[in-house]
């Protein structure tokens, strides 16, 4: 199998496993959205992104060694059973303590702090063996279990907060119940417990695992400052209210993520597995130019689409959530560029310059925000955003040059920074000629720019259903 077609194929069932779970969040957002208060649903934001931070960082990321040396070692048991063992061996007794000190430290009552600790610990466990999955290549139990976490968050979410309205303790509860049933869907799927033993507890694989996982650590920080300081900033400065505004400009546009979280996970497989070719940085340059068509075309069509997808999904008084979306749609396609750059920096084991990358990006993002807070309001959340991702992409495509010499297509590049801009200039004027004018620009210059792509899937639909 070509490493296009292994691409194509990893991507197709790590998309399934993204777009569900996203079609079951924006399903679930209209219900919180219209059910909770903005101070409830802003709190319930912030909830969920703050986990991102906790405790991922406090076991020094062990869990992102999972997926890469698992990688290294997929025909031999023995050395799988070595990595999970001592993955778990530090994974599980850090997050224990950290829940017992967070349960103590989070405002609140009793039940909610309870709450958040479950979600926590369920989510924890489900990413470390969800990874785990991946590098032994069973991607298709990754997406499972990400459909099945998504699907019960929903339907828990109908049940708690609609029907029961529990609020803000039922939106928590069903998050929790969503990665638990996730956990014991993929632990038995891949038999997660033949991999454990701990006659194999081996401190030397513990320290080349820490070694090459903890540079995790500040990059995540780097990342959840750029993510999260606009989160914190907005609360603290505008109020918990506007972050509730905030919160919900960012849905639409991370349908854009939607395609890059897919295509970012199979590329991340598909470059460390290209590593040692000959020509793995002719296949990376041509992949770039790939990428930089094919996430230009997914941000085209979620700006046609974006003044039907609000209506659709958005209830409440948040139409000045919808100002902030074309902004952040622009920072996600460049935090795409970054990530798919990223995925070179795991390939070659250089998990230090991801780190160093992304704290300068985040200290773009975090001195951008509070320089312009208190002047533009919320807009200097999403403008910091987009400058930050700007600056990060910048930086890792002149950093990687000095062990993989990728070259990128400058006219292509600039050439799709005129549509951009020109179709985000459109959708800021909200009329119905224009909304017109936007749509068909926007799905038509996607098309061109992927016709081969678009021409592969028509004749693929084709051979299937035998038209």
């Amino acid at each position: 199998m070509s490493k296009k077609t292994e691409l194509a194929k990893n991507t197709l069932i790590l998309s399934i496993g993204t777009f569900l779970p996203k079609l079951a969040g924006f399903i679930t957002l209209p219900i919180l959205t219209g059910y909770l208060s903005k101070a409830e649903y802003g709190t319930y934001d912030l909830i969920t992104v703050l986990i991102s931070l906790y405790l991922p960082q406090l076991t020094l990321q062990i869990k992102s060694a999972a997926f890469r040396f698992m990688l290294d070692v997929r025909a031999n048991l023995d050395k799988q059973k070595e990595i999970v063992t001592n993955i778990f061996i530090v994974t599980l007794p850090i997050s224990l303590i950290a829940l017992l000190v967070l349960f103590f430290l989070l405002p609140g009552s009793t039940t909610i702090r309870l709450c958040i600790c479950f979600y926590y610990l369920a989510d924890i466990i489900v990413n470390t063996v969800r990874q785990i999955s991946r590098g032994i290549g069973k991607n298709l139990p990754y997406s499972v279990s990400a459909i099945i976490s998504a699907i019960g968050k929903m339907i828990f979410a109908v049940l708690l907060v609609s029907i029961l309205k529990m609020g803000l303790t039922g939106a928590v509860i069903a998050l929790g119940m969503g990665s638990f049933l996730s956990m014991v869907y993929i632990s038995i799927h891949i038999k997660i417990f033949k991999f454990i033993d701990f006659k194999l507890i081996n401190k030397k694989i513990i320290k080349e695992m820490l070694t090459y996982s903890w540079p995790m650590v500040p990059n995540d920080m780097s990342m959840w400052v750029m993510q999260v300081s606009d989160r914190l900033v907005v609360s603290k400065v505008l109020g918990v209210a506007v972050n509730a505004v905030y919160a919900a400009s960012t849905k639409i546009p991370s349908i854009i993520n939607l395609a890059q979280s897919a295509l970012n996970l199979a590329w991340t497989e598909n470059a460390s597995l290209s590593v040692n070719d000959k020509d793995s940085d002719e296949y990376y340059t041509v992949m770039m130019r790939m990428m930089l068509n094919l996430q230009m075309g997914v941000f085209s069509v979620v700006i046609a689409a974006m003044p039907i997808l609000f209506k659709l999904l958005i209830n409440g008084d948040y139409m000045e959530a919808y100002n902030q979306m074309p902004i952040l749609c622009y920072a996600i396609f460049f935090q795409g560029l970054a990530l798919y750059l990223g995925g070179i920096y795991v390939a070659k084991k250089k998990i230090k310059s991801v780190g160093i990358t992304s704290i300068g990006s985040a200290a773009v993002n975090l001195i951008v925000n509070l320089l312009l807070i208190h002047k533009i309001g919320i807009f200097a959340a999403s403008i910091s955003t987009l400058v930050s991702y700007i600056v990060l992409f910048t930086y890792r495509l002149i950093d990687v040059q000095k062990f993989s010499k990728i070259k990128m297509d400058m006219k292509q590049f600039l050439i799709l920074q005129c549509i951009m801009i020109t179709e985000t200039i459109l959708s800021y004027q909200q009329t119905i000629l224009f909304y017109f004018i936007t749509a068909v620009f926007g799905f038509s210059v996607c098309i061109l720019f992927n016709k081969e792509m678009v021409l592969g899937i028509l004749r693929k639909m084709k051979s299937i259903f035998k038209i």
